[in-house]
């Protein structure tokens, strides 16, 4: 190919894919209220348009300031994309200060390599380069391994799709940026420009694109404890009439033999005491009582379990790692966030008798409710 056709291409390329992901930014942006999913999905969008211009041909001929705003977010892109795919696979995930301080570092960090800091300091230009190549790959790989370890808790069918078409490709994306310039002996910058990094660049933002623009988004983006599509498909239908045998199968282990008291409990382990495939109690859980998670499904029973105790006169000596250990918590940490979470006070102020405050969402239906209903 021609230099002069490459690099028509390459901008063409990226000038779409930029435009692209300012539509996904805007289409993110409208759910900033539903999920706090939106708003870091919006976050990554611009972080990856300004990582895409930052390494357009002749981006270094930009006037200064444009150059270090673009490149503080461009370095922080892939930091933004860790937790927006912490916060899209995890209900319960909220940013914490850390984490942003993290982020505003990361940006200040590229804003200053490009107002030229390694011509200053030579001996840390090496180190500098190096940090800000290698650190999108880091976190690259570390969603890779939250998106596998937490896979198979997973009851949203849309969402576990969607840790391995989007997630996992777009991770495995920036993996292979940093393998082609070890293989072809090029310094990774020479790879981020170049022609077929934007049209991979491309080709991946399109497919993101019209994942997460599809109508079925809401689903992944509904809050805990709501199902989705009431009254409007076969979901609805399945969900309003759920296997009566099975739903008494799982009360009976859940309320009876109280399996949910077992720290290592799993998906797997409960659907074979069913006698069902996973992928079926999955979707019991799911549609017929609303949860999104399996450990959410769990702690609904511990919590109730835990509130008995914690009102039982007989038992107001027992402490509240003793209790939080008996009804299935491995430790003192989970419970106390999972009952606040449930309740809205915690455990030591719900045994003195705080009134918790009214929960502006329906909590999920236990397997009785459902029966009842």
């Amino acid at each position: 190919m021609e230099p002069g056709t490459a690099l028509t291409l390459n901008l063409l390329l990226r000038g779409g894919t930029v435009g692209v992901l300012a539509l996904v930014a805007v289409a993110l942006w409208r759910d900033r209220r539903v999920h706090v999913a939106a708003p870091l999905g919006t976050a990554f969008a611009i972080g990856l348009a300004a990582a895409t211009l930052s390494a357009m041909p002749g981006f270094a001929a930009m006037p200064v300031g444009w150059r270090a705003i673009v490149s503080a977010l461009a370095a922080g892109s892939m930091f933004v994309f860790w937790l927006f795919t912490r916060a899209l696979l995890d209900d319960e995930f909220r940013p914490r200060a850390w984490q942003l301080a993290v982020w505003a570092g990361l940006g200040g960090i590229g804003a200053l390599s490009c107002l030229g800091l390694g011509s200053q300091h030579p001996a840390a230009a090496p180190a500098m380069a190096w940090f800000t190549g290698l650190m999108p790959v880091a976190w690259a790989l570390l969603v890779i391994v939250q998106s596998i370890a937490s896979w198979r808790d997973d009851l949203v069918e849309g969402r576990r799709q969607l840790r391995t078409l989007i997630v996992a490709a777009t991770a495995l994306y920036s993996v292979a940026q940093l393998l082609a310039a070890l293989a072809s002996g090029l310094d990774l910058k020479t790879v981020v420009e170049s022609a077929l990094n934007a049209a991979g660049t491309a080709a991946l933002t399109l497919f993101v694109a019209g994942r997460l623009l599809q109508p079925r988004l809401g689903e992944l983006f509904a809050p805990p404890g709501r199902t989705t599509g009431a009254g409007a498909g076969p979901v609805a239908v399945e969900a309003a009439r759920p296997d009566a045998r099975q739903l008494a199968t799982l009360e009976r282990l859940m309320t009876v033999e109280r399996v949910y008291r077992e720290p290592s409990l799993t998906i797997g382990a409960l659907a074979m005491r069913m006698g069902l495939p996973e992928h079926r109690l999955r979707k019991l859980i799911n549609q017929a009582l609303g949860h999104r998670n399996v450990n959410a499904f769990l702690n609904a029973y511990r919590i109730g379990d835990a509130k008995r105790a914690l009102r039982d006169p007989a038992r107001a000596d027992v402490p509240v790692l003793t209790i939080a250990m008996d009804v299935g918590f491995q430790s003192i940490g989970p419970f106390n966030r999972a009952f606040k979470a449930d309740t809205g006070v915690t455990p030591t102020d719900y045994r003195r008798g705080v009134v918790p405050p009214q929960s502006p969402l329906a909590a999920p239906k236990t397997v009785a409710e459902t029966e009842s209903a």
